[in-house]
């Protein structure tokens, strides 16, 4: 197994450099599987929605879905990342400001912490109020 960081999967995705992106495929296509970390997943996603792609939640959503079909690519921890994938998906407004995904991600990494813990899972807490509408967040008292 190797681990890729986020510019060369950016550049597997985007394939806006052409020698890079020819590399980033021999790794990605390659005989050993690709760790994608938690950072690695989170960076790109921001990256991808911030000011210079601008790609919306639909497009990430696909973008998401589509690592997920890459036989070679791993996840530091899948479950919760399609656990958190999939509550991006269904995540709704708030005063017009959704959850991102890295807060799904959070929120289903704990999940997933405490369980392998044995331990109870008793809230993520953040003050974001979009957050805050995900299955397991909950707002500090």
């Amino acid at each position: 197994m190797i681990a890729i960081d986020t510019n060369v999967l950016l550049r597997y995705l985007l394939e806006d450099d052409a020698e890079q992106f020819k590399k980033a495929v021999k790794l990605i296509s390659g005989q050993q599987k690709i760790l994608v970390t938690d950072v690695v997943l989170v960076e790109t996603i921001w990256t991808l929605s911030g000011k210079k792609y601008q790609l919306k939640k639909p497009e990430l959503v696909t973008v998401l879905q589509s690592l997920f079909q890459e036989p070679n690519i791993r996840f530091e921890d899948g479950q919760a990342v399609w656990l958190a994938l999939t509550d991006y998906r269904n995540a709704k407004p708030v005063k017009g400001k959704e959850a991102d995904f890295a807060d799904a991600l959070i929120v289903n990494k704990s999940k997933r912490v405490a369980n392998k813990e044995n331990q109870p899972f008793n809230g993520s807490f953040t003050f974001d109020l979009a957050a805050q509408t995900l299955p397991g967040a909950k707002a500090p008292k």
